[in-house]
């Protein structure tokens, strides 16, 4: 698989490992790099390109939380398989402990040229004492951090991976911290051959996992791509999310319940609390909790120089989301051949679905492009609604957020295949900005299908969107 748009997060660490063989550090040239990001967006297979391209000396450990005896052992196993000069130690120790690991680690490692340790999914080591993090860092102070060593620590469970380098906790600036995201759209479009549209199309169905991107055939139209994979069980568009929840939620039923409403399409507490089966509101707080906590769900306020509490819900990741609302619940019907009626399905409800999954799309590329010749920079990109909903805005720029001092503009999305933004979406956006505030400021218009009207500050389609994440 290509690496597209993976060449700064290889040079990244390519430096790093320069300055470890450079021995920027003096008498302690060591360096640590903690990459997170979730799961299946290719982090272990970035680092192996890396060690791969590197010619430097590596053991590649995985981590499987099945238990630290377990664990201990597939360390002695990985070891089998290193370049390591001296790896046999590992390999022959079969050390019981993480802090007699680290020591034998400590001695297989050379002094004389820089060298690479990779420990894949750390979450799975840590603990609630946070006992391995102690090990982790005595060994790295006393040890390892002397030797010409590249120590990459990656991690799939995003708030434990923060909580290990955050203040207060035993490895606290030991290392550098990188985060590998998804392909944005730009990169989904230029790995997948695609136009514009079609790249924001693509993004949100694969959500730029390369698992699923790699399974789309250049320049094939959505429809095509969806009539492929609903047919094929086991494609990395059916199975990617699954495996992810049941590695992310493996005991939380809960969770992945309200998981589930959510994706179903609803967005309030209220809501979301009787699509989960009339779940009681404090369950359903920790469930949310839950869900938050490990980036899997976001929660927004609207933005307006006015507090409001009518919060709303939504699945984070894109994938997931159309996962969810389309996948999940036909994979009975998919498994005996029938995605047909699956993708029948999809047809029907694409352009409502797309048109408000597309929102957060747009608000992110809106905060890279600007400013620009028409609207100032905006610190805070959101929306703004009423709980009735009778006056609900899909972009407003402010100076903060949730509670604005200053609103700087408003904005509609249309993303309709043959339907230009005109002058009722116009007159519609101007009502509902005097139902916001009284200062006359700018309004903007994002459309799939161009402009057919006059009267808008700025305006937007895809190519200018697309290209918020191309300079």
């Amino acid at each position: 698989m290509d690496f597209v748009g993976r060449g700064r997060e290889l040079e990244t660490l390519e430096r790093e490992l320069r300055k470890v063989a450079a021995g920027i550090g003096g008498e302690r040239p060591g360096r640590c790099v903690m990459l997170r990001g979730r799961r299946r967006v290719g982090k272990s297979r970035l680092v192996e390109r890396f060690v791969e391209r590197s010619d430097a000396p590596f053991l590649f450990y995985a981590a499987t939380g099945a238990s630290p005896e377990t664990d201990l052992e597939r360390l002695s196993r990985d070891a089998q398989s290193s370049n390591l000069p001296l790896a046999h130690l590992l390999s022959a120790a079969r050390p019981a402990t993480w802090d007699a690991a680290f020591d034998v680690l400590a001695a297989a490692l050379p002094h004389d040229r820089a060298s690479v340790v990779v420990m894949d999914e750390v979450p799975y080591l840590m603990d609630e004492e946070g006992a391995f993090e102690g090990m982790l860092q005595r060994a790295w102070d006393r040890v390892l951090e002397t030797k010409p060593v590249l120590l990459i620590l990656i991690g799939s469970d995003l708030s434990m991976m923060e909580a290990l380098n955050s203040y207060g906790r035993p490895f606290h600036q030991r290392g550098r911290e990188m985060v590998l995201g998804p392909l944005n759209p730009a990169e989904v479009g230029d790995m997948l051959g695609l136009d514009p549209a079609t790249a924001f199309d693509a993004a949100l169905i694969t959500g730029g996992l390369p698992l699923v991107c790699v399974e789309w055939p250049h320049g094939a139209g959505m429809w095509d791509f969806l009539s492929t994979a609903l047919r094929d069980p086991v494609s990395a568009l059916l199975v990617s999310a699954e495996r992810s929840l049941a590695a992310e939620f493996p005991q939380q039923v809960q969770a992945r319940t309200v998981l589930s409403a959510i994706g179903s399409g609803e967005r309030t507490f209220t809501n979301i609390a009787q699509a989960a089966g009339g779940i009681a509101g404090a369950s359903l707080q920790r469930a949310l909790d839950i869900l938050m906590d490990k980036r899997v769900v976001a929660a927004e306020l609207p933005i307006s120089t006015r507090p409001s509490k009518d919060r709303r819900y939504r699945v984070a990741d894109p994938y997931l989301r159309f996962w969810l609302k389309f996948l999940d619940p036909a994979m009975e019907e998919i498994e005996r051949g029938r995605g047909d009626l699956t993708l029948a399905r999809i047809r029907e409800s694409w352009t409502s679905w797309r048109g408000r999954a597309i929102e957060p799309l747009v608000r992110e590329a809106l905060a890279r492009l600007l400013p620009d010749e028409n609207l100032p920079a905006a610190p805070a990109i959101g929306g703004y609604w009423t709980r009735s909903n009778d006056v609900e805005i899909d972009i407003v720029g402010a100076d903060r957020a949730p509670i604005a001092k200053q609103l700087l503009f408003v904005g509609s999305v249309k993303w309709l295949e043959n339907s230009p933004f005109d002058r009722h979406d116009l007159a519609a956006l101007h009502r509902h900005r005097a139902a916001l505030t009284f200062d006359p400021i700018p309004v903007l218009a994002v459309s799939r299908n161009g402009i057919d009207c006059e009267g808008l500050d700025a305006a937007y389609g895809p190519a200018e969107l697309l290209a918020a994440w191309s300079t």
